[in-house]
């Protein structure tokens, strides 16, 4: 669990970067704008950066409370986890090795597979698209 916290905490300060160092440069344009109205737009992209950042580590909060329980901790890579024996033979055993064959995955199976692994790769990303448009 130390080492989850570690995790958490590291990831929290790697994605919080980005967030303070816009602060910064708000601040800095704020600091420099030449008239009233360019002040007030650095304001507002302050306090945009400064909820962002809120936001963000609410997440963590909140992710780290969730994992605190193991029941919530395990569903996510017990639902993943014969998935990825599953590429992993394929890959590994059966292409990089040549020592076999596997049958394709079909039907519902199929489906849930790339549903899952687009929730664990394409989530993140859906979330960053969904944010530019909405600008």
């Amino acid at each position: 669990m130390v080492i989850f916290t570690t995790l958490l905490a590291w990831l929290g300060n790697l994605l919080g970067g980005p967030f303070a160092r816009a602060a910064v440069d708000a601040y800095r344009a704020k600091l420099t704008a030449e008239n009233a109205s360019q002040k007030v737009a650095a304001d507002l992209a302050a306090r945009e950066l400064a909820v962002e950042a809120r936001e963000q580590e609410l997440r963590v909060a909140l992710l780290v409370a969730e994992q605190g329980n193991w029941v919530t901790r395990w569903v996510r890579p017990v639902w993943a986890a014969p998935f990825v024996i599953y590429t992993w033979k394929v890959v590994i055993y059966d292409k990089v090795l040549a020592l076999g064959t596997t049958d394709p995955l079909g039907g519902l199976v199929a489906t849930l597979a790339v549903t899952i692994a687009g929730a664990y790769f394409g989530g993140r990303t859906l979330e960053n698209v969904a944010r530019i448009i909405k600008r």
